[in-house]
């Protein structure tokens, strides 16, 4: 399929037959095979028109159409379960069940998501992004249907090659394969990538069964049946393959070969990610709208990584399958014998580099702040527990914006406030980043973290005095108010701080630059005010405020602390700054909240 024409770029146009008529899974099934190759064009062309104009998941959706395909015509969605890990790659299952018409408000606020939603339809059942749970997802689901009588109701889970690197779902295939009862049909989804190419011995073994050159087969080996390679382009083999697997009624492997954005030349050009996931693009050359790119948290950690990566020779960087997003790409260019990819592996990752640290290196993590939650046991037991300095970088910290409640990373200070001898930073600008990123892996007495958003970094905003480590922002003669920023929320807070400070209350505006353990010349500040507001962009339970409150009240000061953040509950998608608004988190907000607590 070529790139779409001018007229195919019209969004206001009516969807074409067959696609445009589809209400349902049963509407797919009464089409004739011959109408499916029409199908899977008109589906490529929505999904190259509607992702390139919002931002989204466009290489593995372009990679599964045909295979979406064939699964709801072979399966009954709703009464069969249909997973899909990671959801990402859902969007062609959204349209076969009947969302098709709604993707121009795709991971926009109150739209469409841009992974599976309980509340947008039935057919969706997890709502799945955190990478390898489908497996054990499919096996508690056929257990549930086992105990109830339900034999004829199937189960599929469609796996990533990428996601079958994840431990959880190896332990899932290791219960699945000693349950010859549980009719389970897993659909290995194998491109060859999850963000970068698979990593990884598994990586080489499926080469090796793409190939007919394996020595042995690990699926039937743990006990699974195993069908294919098949092409995941060839809807008729699809349709067979998975007529056999669904008869076999035991657990099964079908092993499909797709590739990630087939029919779109731009996305097969892209070697490193073949857009896996995308801003606003030209959707006939592939390229970002955007005229000048905005430098983002992301590509200023990447620069000061390599720097300091010249400066010490036992700096090792890991990652989980991201190098690209992380910001790791260009370290792993410059030093390859130092960058390590471990696949979508957090625990591995960090218990690596807790034997790392042991062993007198210098590792820093490098993941997604949501992903972090799954590596917390090794966090707490491996690295903290051993004193052993590790730095986690947290890209994609606080509210990330469209894609939703899973990737919010408004979780981390919380979890990380409860693990002994961690110490926190959270960067305001691009120089506070550089600053703290060099501390933190300077630091060797203890494990450091170290935050940031996905968004454009902004300019420095300069301090007006240093008391230590914290950095005072404004200065008031009157010690009335003290408003302690975190972060990249300080542009925020210096705006509401001018504009209490030009209405006559006295307000300070600092940034404690490491948040946790609370810096003591914070504290000596803090106590020399009427009031603390404390604003950050994670959950407010467990968060700075309730450090800063909580260590004033062990000195025994009285001085009253508001902490404003974001609520304990997932949040929905959409644009970073509005979610921030609606949580009470942008200047105007911020100025309410201290005259209201000045009030009382």
């Amino acid at each position: 399929m070529t790139a779409p024409s001018p007229l195919d770029t019209d969004r206001d146009r009516a969807l074409p037959e067959p696609l445009g008529t589809l209400e349902g899974p049963e509407d797919l099934k009464n089409l004739p095979a011959g109408v499916l190759p029409l199908l899977a064009e008109q589906i490529r062309a929505l999904l190259i028109d509607k992702v390139t104009a919002v931002g989204g998941h466009l290489g593995p959706n372009l990679g599964v159409v045909e295979l979406t395909i064939a699964l709801h015509r072979v399966f009954s969605s709703p009464d069969d379960t249909l997973l899909f890990d990671t959801g990402h790659q859902s969007y062609v299952h959204k349209m076969l069940t009947g969302r098709q018409h709604d993707f121009d408000t795709l991971r926009q606020s109150g739209g469409l998501s841009g992974y599976p939603s309980r509340t947008e339809s039935a057919h969706d059942v997890i709502e799945n992004s955190h990478a390898s749970t489908a497996l054990s997802y499919a096996d508690g689901i056929a257990k549930a249907r086992t105990l109830g009588g339900e034999s004829g109701r199937a189960v599929v889970a469609v796996v990533g090659d990428g996601a079958l690197t994840g431990g959880l779902a190896l332990e899932a295939l290791n219960n699945l394969g000693a349950a010859p009862q549980r009719p389970v049909v897993v659909v290995l989804n194998d491109n060859t990538r999850s963000y970068a190419p698979t990593a990884g011995a598994l990586a080489a073994h499926l080469a090796a069964l793409r190939a007919g050159t394996a020595a042995g087969n690990l699926f039937e080996q743990l006990g699974l049946a195993y069908l294919g390679p098949v092409d995941g382009h060839d809807l008729t083999a699809l349709d067979l393959t998975l007529r056999q697997a669904r008869a076999l009624a035991r657990p099964v492997v079908v092993h499909v070969l797709t590739r990630k954005g087939h029919g779109y030349p731009p996305a097969l050009a892209d070697l490193d990610e073949q857009m896996h996931a995308v801003g606003v693009l030209d959707p006939l050359t592939g390229r970002p709208r955007s005229a000048v790119p905005q430098e983002t948290w992301t590509d200023v950690f990447a620069d000061q990584l390599v720097r300091l990566g010249s400066h010490y020779a036992d700096l090792v960087a890991i990652t989980a399958a991201m190098p690209g997003p992380t910001g790791l790409a260009r370290f792993a260019e410059r030093f390859p014998d130092r960058f390590h990819d471990v696949g979508i592996a957090e625990q591995h990752a960090v218990a690596s580099a807790a034997g790392l640290a042991g062993a007198g290196a210098r590792p820093l993590v490098a993941v997604y702040s949501t992903f972090l939650n799954r590596a917390y046991d090794q966090v707490l037991m491996d690295v903290a527990l051993h004193r052993l300095p590790v730095t986690f970088v947290l890209d994609r910290a606080g509210v990330t914006g469209p894609d939703g409640a899973s990737h919010h990373g408004m979780w981390d200070i919380s979890l990380l406030a409860s693990v002994p001898g961690m110490r926190v930073a959270v960067p305001r600008d691009p120089a506070s980043l550089r600053s703290l990123l060099a501390e933190a892996v300077d630091e060797q007495e203890h494990p450091t973290a170290l935050r940031f958003p996905k968004s454009a970094a902004g300019a420095d905003i300069p301090a007006v005095r240093q008391l230590g480590p914290v950095d005072l922002l404004l200065r008031s003669a009157v010690q009335e108010v003290l408003l302690v920023a975190v972060g990249p929320l300080a542009a925020e807070c210096l705006e509401a701080g001018q504009y209490l400070a030009d209405t006559g209350i006295g307000v300070s505006v600092v940034d404690p630059r490491w948040v946790l353990p609370v810096p003591a010349e914070l504290l000596d500040l803090a106590t020399a005010h009427r009031l603390v507001v404390t604003v950050e962009d994670n959950i407010r339970n467990g968060g700075v405020g309730d450090a800063i409150a909580r260590a004033l009240a062990d000195r025994g000061s009285r001085v009253p602390v508001t902490s404003l953040g974001l609520p304990g509950r997932f949040l929905p998608h959409g644009p970073r700054p509005e979610l921030l608004a609606a949580a009470g988190l942008s200047a105007k907000p911020i100025v309410d909240a201290v005259l209201c607590a000045r009030a009382k």
